[in-house]
């Protein structure tokens, strides 16, 4: 019996490994596992959309336990946005079943002849037909995967249209709301003919030390009760962040042009707990219960629900876009959702296709404020129709179609959240050197500049922080631990964790060791496959063009550089390499 299992697609067959002990000591699980594994198997001549490519899934070693914030899986690949390494993360409530078959890892490679879905058991791998699912979204196509299933406790997650069409930045459903999202995973999944995988086990998930982890997970309860970030999570969840954001000067607006929404208040935190019923729900065993189920009750909407919107999704609608109505918004989530796309990549997009309609360069009805437009262009994007077409291609496509790579906002052909580099250039730095694109989760930066840990506007202290936190963040992704739980889970906390989970006696210089070296498995995964130092900078949008408002802030490339060599020299990666022009994908 082992604890990783390899599926073939192509010769519908499977086979169990037992992981080497010393990867586990060396990697301790989630991100660690899954970028060895990807980094060995997937080579440099890959390309992401071919039988080649791999899904490599993985559970933490804290998944299925009583931990608070460990219900969460993630997935690494080759991505057809970035043509780089990928990875994405998950809640809902798959988890624990993915962590009950036994497995540690599972790896999907391959491409089956015809539509396809999974179910992974305990007992490996089973292949059902899945011709009549292809077409459905991926609500529908999650309901009937799970009907066809025999356990009741199953959990799937799918693909919607999107995938199935290749759009580069498709993502992947589970529990309808929950999304492994960027980089494109779901359109990996339509080249190999896959629908979707059901997971259901009944193993028993073991700790190593299981008295030191209960300590561990009785501590982090106690220290939950009387937290303040726990309430702000309880109470507005994600959607906190537009008040927050917009009042620093960092929402950025009208396509990156500005830092503020004048008409913000219409979709912030109150407006959404006084017209839309939220319901608190959580994804077990979790107290933060920052998933928000939404309803809308009145107007053209009536009767849609949605879990979310989550700041992100509120951001690219709301701010990019211009759209100031929370339902409205809550209506272009749903669009994705079901047609299964990254709304940060799709809202982004759907901004830079105003900001071409407004230059002549496509004759498409878009314009600011117009959710009716944006849900029209946003479903050509998703079925591939028209200029949909190159638009589903991403960003970097968009911009060397029609001469924009001054104007589109992307970093190695992903789009950026919802943090204005020009307010707050730690982020910048962070979009700039995240190996899977612009992203703001690696190391959250937008918190320690937020808490006055880092200065506003000063670039000499925050290269150190960002490693810091990158490093310490890195380790809750190999326990594939909620980010929200970062400020709960300081260095002292999370080395007592990994020491109880896989049963070292590690210390925190181990860990930022480990840190570390996972860190740059990732930049030697992009480095082989051509993503290098060029990649590593901000368009000329965010970085010469100054913010449309009072404060006019620019990002000098100068002071980029300077943070980017002094993150070199603290990975230990050497001299900064000479700044090259960015090279189109």
């Amino acid at each position: 019996m082992g604890d990783l299992l390899r599926i073939d697609l192509t010769r519908r067959t499977f086979s169990e490994e037992l992981i080497p002990p010393e990867l586990i000591r060396e990697y301790i699980g989630g991100k660690g596992l899954g970028t060895h594994y990807l980094l060995q198997e997937v080579g440099p001549e890959v390309e992401p959309l071919s039988p080649e490519n791999k899904l490599v899934f993985v559970v933490g070693p804290m998944g299925g336990t009583a931990m608070l914030g460990s219900n969460r899986y993630a997935v690494f690949f080759a991505s057809p946005l970035t043509g780089g390494y990928g990875e994405c993360y998950s809640g809902g409530n798959l988890t624990p079943q993915f962590a009950r078959t036994g497995y540690k890892v599972v790896i999907v490679e391959g491409r089956a002849d015809t539509p396809t879905f999974l179910e992974v058991s305990e007992d490996g791998a089973r292949f059902h037909d899945a011709s009549d699912l292809w077409g459905l979204d991926a609500f529908k196509a999650e309901d009937e995967i799970l009907a066809r299933t025999g356990s009741k406790k199953a959990q799937a997650c799918v693909i919607g249209p999107a995938g199935e069409k290749l759009v580069r930045f498709a993502c992947v459903n589970n529990n309808y709301w929950h999304q492994l999202g960027r980089g494109g995973p779901g359109a990996v999944y339509g080249s190999k003919n896959l629908k979707g995988i059901v997971w259901h086990g009944e193993k028993k998930v073991e700790v190593a030390r299981p008295d030191d982890f209960k300590a561990v997970v009785r501590d982090l309860v106690e220290r939950t009760k009387d937290d303040a970030g726990v309430a702000a999570y309880q109470r507005g969840g994600t959607l906190n962040m537009v008040r927050i954001m917009n009042g620093a000067n960092a929402f950025p607006t009208r396509y990156w042009r500005k830092g503020a929404l004048e008409n913000f208040e219409r979709i912030t935190v109150e407006t959404m707990l006084a017209e839309h019923g939220t319901k608190n729900e959580a994804c077990p065993p979790c107290v933060m219960k920052c998933v928000k189920h939404n309803y809308v009750f009145e107007g053209r909407h009536k009767g849609l629900e949605v879990e979310g919107p989550e700041y992100e999704t509120a951001f690219v609608f709301g701010g990019l876009c211009e759209i100031d109505d929370l339902a409205e918004i809550m209506w272009l989530n749903d669009i994705c959702d079901r047609l299964g796309v990254d709304t940060m990549d799709a809202g982004n997009l759907c901004a830079l296709g105003i900001e071409c309609a407004e230059r002549g360069l496509i004759d498409e009805k878009l314009t600011w404020n117009d959710p009716d437009g944006v849900a029209a262009f946003l479903e050509k994007i998703c079925l591939r129709e028209g200029v949909g077409d190159l638009f589903a291609e991403g960003a970097a496509a968009v911009a060397a179609e029609y001469g924009l790579e001054d104007v589109a906002v992307h970093v190695k052909g992903m789009t950026p959240p919802g943090y204005e580099p020009r307010k707050m250039k730690g982020m910048g730095l962070g979009f700039a050197t995240t190996a899977r694109g612009a992203c703001h989760l690696r190391a959250t930066m937008y918190k320690p500049e937020l808490m006055g840990v880092t200065t506003y506007g000063e670039v000499t202290d925050k290269p150190a922080v960002y490693v810091d936190w990158e490093d310490r963040l890195t380790i809750m992704d190999t326990l594939i631990y909620c980010r929200f739980y970062r400020d709960l889970v300081q260095w002292p906390y999370i080395t007592a964790v990994v020491n109880a989970a896989i049963g070292t006696d590690y210390t925190e210089e181990d860990l930022h060791r480990i840190a570390n070296r996972i860190i740059t498995m990732t930049h030697d995964f992009n480095a082989a496959r051509g993503i290098g130092r060029e990649t590593e900078k901000l368009p000329e949008w965010v970085t010469e063009k100054p913010m449309e408002d009072e404060e006019g802030l620019t990002f000098p490339q100068d002071e980029m550089v300077y943070m980017l060599a002094e993150y070199y020299k603290l990975r230990g990666w050497g001299d900064l390499p000479p700044l090259e022009p960015t090279k189109p994908r």
